[in-house]
């Protein structure tokens, strides 16, 4: 816990440094953006030399090993590997490179290089100020839930940096690079309808058809089920069949909404960009209330929400009062902090993530890894 910490407290204080906003030179660099380079750098380099480090931190850190394991029998005799034909297809092209030799070390550093470096890049990138954004992307816990399920964490980086290619309608590029993620997590095909879905301008009318519709959803749970079913049918009768929500992403994505409705006519209306993040708190609200019953909702929730590390800075940005606005502000980082202690304390041990306590392969011998893990 104390590892987990420090590196938020580190990272966050280097991002501190950071201004993504300022003016680029004609010529040359700027002092600022060598010191947005530096600091940018070092948030990345450790935030990846802690995930790359990291041995049997994870849920299903286990299941990975044995899925490269799969992997790498695929090279000499014909495999079955229930993973996506992308991700099966990178992790053949690092065996062939490195001598055909299995180390799945090396490639949860890979997934771990690449997944971090895109959420930068999209932080970096979008956010009004890289700092608030970063913020509250590590005390959200985005970062440390990557140490799970590193297929879908790299879709998830994927579907932040497509964002601006939905809001610039730039839609071959949209579609290519999700549909190139879904060779890697195919969940990551819900993306290209919903972020559509969000770009569109609605009257009110439009949003009771809407709702009236996400009821259906409660009323017919079984046939959702079963259509479910019929596009996945390898999570009928396994664990993740089981529905559920998070009463803190509802409250979350609640308060967000009552925050956007009140600066909507100041902050959203004509602007495509805040108008997005709107819909998209919105469609992850009803997702958490009206879909809990379908399987593993929050991992198509979080799609919706991540835009909050956005959002959020936007609109406290749009309070005049400076007095509010430094408050509320106060008030927001208090909140993000006691979210981020509440889930190192309560959620990184628990079974559904077991991120805690954090291991390292630097202290142990690899004959014992590889017998302990596979």
């Amino acid at each position: 816990m104390i590892i987990y910490a420090a590196v938020a407290v580190i990272s966050i204080l280097l991002g501190l440094l950071v201004n993504n906003r300022c003016a680029r030179l004609q010529y040359g660099f700027s002092r600022q953006q060598v010191l947005n380079a530096l600091s940018v750098l070092s948030v990345f380099l450790l935030l990846f030399t802690v995930s790359a480090l990291r041995l049997n931190v994870g849920n299903d850190y286990a299941k990975y090993v044995e899925f490269f394991h799969l992997i790498r029998c695929k090279l000499d005799t014909p495999t079955v590997v229930p993973t996506e034909f992308g991700f099966n297809a990178v992790c053949i092209l690092i065996y062939l490179i490195s001598g055909r030799q299995e180390n799945y070390l090396l490639m949860f550093a890979l997934f771990a290089f690449v997944t971090i470096l895109l959420f930068l890049l999209a932080i970096y990138r979008q956010a009004d100020s890289f700092a608030f954004s970063f913020f509250i992307f590590m005390c959200l816990g985005y970062y440390f839930q990557s140490f799970n399920t590193i297929r879908y964490y790299l879709a998830l980086a994927i579907a932040l940096c497509c964002i601006p290619y939905a809001l610039n309608k730039e839609w071959f590029k949209f579609i290519f690079f999700l549909l190139l993620g879904a060779t890697f997590h195919k969940s990551l095909l819900i993306v290209i309808p919903l972020y559509f879905l969000a770009t569109l301008s609605y009257k009110k009318w439009h949003l009771a058809l809407m709702l009236a519709f996400s009821s259906t959803f409660l009323l017919f749970k079984d046939f959702y089920m079963k259509l479910f079913l019929f596009v996945y049918p390898t999570y009928e009768e396994t664990e993740y069949l089981e529905g559920g929500t998070s009463l803190i992403n509802i409250a979350r994505c609640a308060a967000v909404l009552v925050f956007s409705l009140i600066m909507y006519n100041k902050v959203i209306r004509g602007n495509k960009r805040n108008s997005f993040y709107f819909y998209c708190n919105l469609g992850a609200l009803v997702l958490y209330t009206c879909c809990s019953f379908l399987p593993v909702i929050s991992r198509i929730g979080y799609y919706l929400n991540i835009t909050h590390i956005f959002f959020i800075p936007v609109l406290i940005n749009g309070i005049e009062n400076r007095k509010i606005k430094t408050a509320l502000t106060v008030a927001t980082a208090a909140a993000m902090i006691l979210y981020f202690v509440i889930f190192l304390v309560t959620k990184a041990p628990a079974d559904g993530l077991r991120i805690l306590p954090y291991q390292t392969f630097l202290f142990h011998d690899m004959v014992p890894i590889l017998s302990d893990v596979s």
